[in-house]
């Protein structure tokens, strides 16, 4: 047993006899319990991938890829991309998905790798390769190809890396790490949390690896591959932190996100799989965890900036990460110290896995009845909002079919344009789509076009409207199939005629824009 009472992983004795775990080495990766977590995780993400359709930020994301830039005003380029390859390829938001579950799969075998890193062997790796296949924030980020999934396996990736150049201690083995870092920085702001997290934590526990060049040149890696997104939010006016400022306060700024915790703790973690990642900060604060306590830290951060912050509940979620991979190892340690196989209860985390990841299909995944999905849109809405679209798109092109030429629509946020833009033309829809949402702002009203006559769409308020245009005509509400509630039928969303103009796009695009 160690000092803290937990004993080390089976194997993981150094030359001398000690318990703890030698910080030289990794455990080897068990491959086959691993790998068949992963494809059960994968069989289950399929069975569902497609079975609504797409999600609107999906539209949005594959609509900023067609307008390539080294940022937008509420992410930096790199998920815009990938989303525009994928569309490019046929099966519709099949290969989107594809992205999805790969990136989720990602996680799963990069916190196997993490407990390795840690000493930990089959058992740890398997525990927490399972814990994040069955976490409802990894689950759930799975749903849609987005910035979500893909920063959190950015997180694992940097993880591991780090924790490898932390072991080994060379430049080759921390510039992997600052490389993983840049370009999870072109995918999401928040990974700039972690390394801050990673730059305390490497201060308080490991100071003399700052006396080296490694993590200073791989700093210096992140630094540079960031630097295109950063120059482009200094041309824009800092765009993004203003669109962080506005999430803030939609949160309800810290107090809002400070309400919040609990859920991030017991829901979105798991409700059964709490306890371990309590065990996790247990091992990391233990003498046996010492040389991973950086982790520890990371968690602590998280939390702290992204509530300071007033960030959103799941932006902490990828601490997870670290944490479940050191309450495999405790897990494993406790089980290889029990004095007899009977005291071992081996039967215990398998359980409080299979129903972690039961609750977390059920609220993540569109794997229950339509009606069922609706009902439980309060808890989490994004199942529904993958639904309805083809609907919405059929409604507003047969209102489309009666404008004169030279028309267009204008939408009141990117999922409506999104929409009409990828799915309107087989719809027979052939007008041109424009919005003054987030990254459509900037993108201006479509050219050659005038606002004389103009098919506003989406949750707009007449005497809005009218700011722009006399003549505003409400023709028809928007309606979605089978009665689901999501965004657009949340509220009043509307398709409106709006005609003479209180000027020309120039005059009056400026009063059209919105960031939210």
């Amino acid at each position: 047993m160690s000092e803290s009472g937990v004993s080390a992983p089976a194997g993981a004795r150094t030359a001398s006899g000690s318990n703890e775990p030698d910080a030289r080495r990794a455990a080897p990766l068990a491959w086959r319990p691993v790998l068949a977590v992963v494809a059960v995780a994968g069989a289950v993400h399929l069975a569902v991938a497609t079975r609504f359709g797409w999600h609107r930020d999906e539209f949005y994301y594959v609509i900023s890829g067609r307008h390539l830039a080294w940022g937008y005003p509420d992410q930096p380029p790199l998920t815009p991309l990938l989303a525009r390859l994928a569309a490019d390829l046929p099966g519709g938001v099949l290969p989107l998905r594809l992205l999805a579950v790969a990136a989720q799969l990602g996680c799963v075998l990069l916190v196997a790798a993490l407990a390795a890193e840690f000493g930990g062997r089959a058992r740890a790796q398997t525990i927490a390769a399972a814990a994040v296949a069955a976490c409802p924030a990894f689950v759930a980020a799975a749903l849609l190809f987005g910035t979500t999934v893909t920063d959190q396996v950015a997180w694992a990736a940097v993880f591991v890396m780090t924790a490898r150049a932390v072991r080994l201690g060379t430049v080759r083995a921390w510039l992997p790490a600052g490389a993983m870092a840049g370009i999870g920085l072109e995918n999401k702001d928040t990974i700039g949390v972690l390394v801050l997290g990673i730059t305390v934590g490497v201060l308080l526990s490991h100071r003399a690896v700052l006396r080296t060049s490694g993590p200073w040149l791989a700093g210096a890696l992140a630094v540079l591959m960031v630097a295109p997104n950063v120059v482009w939010n200094a041309r824009h006016g800092w765009a993004q932190f203003r669109m962080g400022a506005t999430l803030s306060a939609s949160e309800g700024g810290p107090l809002g996100s400070l309400a919040h915790l609990p859920e991030l703790a017991l829901v979105l973690a798991g409700p059964p799989l709490v306890l371990l990642w309590v065990f996790g900060i247990r091992w990391l604060g233990s003498a046996a965890g010492r040389d991973h306590r950086w982790v520890l830290v990371v968690a602590a951060t998280a939390v702290v900036v992204f509530t300071a912050s007033g960030g959103k509940v799941y932006y902490p979620a990828p601490a997870l990460i670290g944490l479940f991979a050191a309450g495999g190892v405790w897990v494993e340690a406790r089980t290889a110290g029990a004095a007899t196989p009977a005291a071992r209860p081996r039967w215990r985390w398998p359980v409080a896995i299979t129903v972690s990841g039961v609750f977390a299909l059920l609220i993540g995944l569109p794997v229950l009845p339509l009606r069922a999905e609706n009902a439980l849109r309060s808890v989490n809405a994004q199942p529904v909002e993958t639904y309805g679209w083809p609907a919405f798109v059929r409604q507003v092109t047969e209102v489309a079919k009666t404008l004169p030429p030279g028309a267009g629509i204008f939408t009141s946020n990117y999922g409506e344009a999104g929409a009409l833009t990828v799915l309107g033309p087989d719809a027979g829809l052939r007008l041109p789509v424009s919005s003054g949402h987030n990254g459509y702002l900037l993108w201006g009203p479509p050219p050659g076009t005038t606002p004389d006559t103009v098919l506003c769409v989406g949750e707009f308020r007449a005497a809005y409207l009218r700011r722009s245009w006399s003549d505003v005509q409400e023709i028809e509400p928007i309606t979605m199939p089978g009665g689901i509630v999501n965004e657009e039928t949340a509220q009043h969303a509307a398709i409106y005629l709006c005609r003479r103009p209180h000027g020309d796009w120039a005059q009056i695009w400026p009063g059209l824009r919105h960031l939210d």
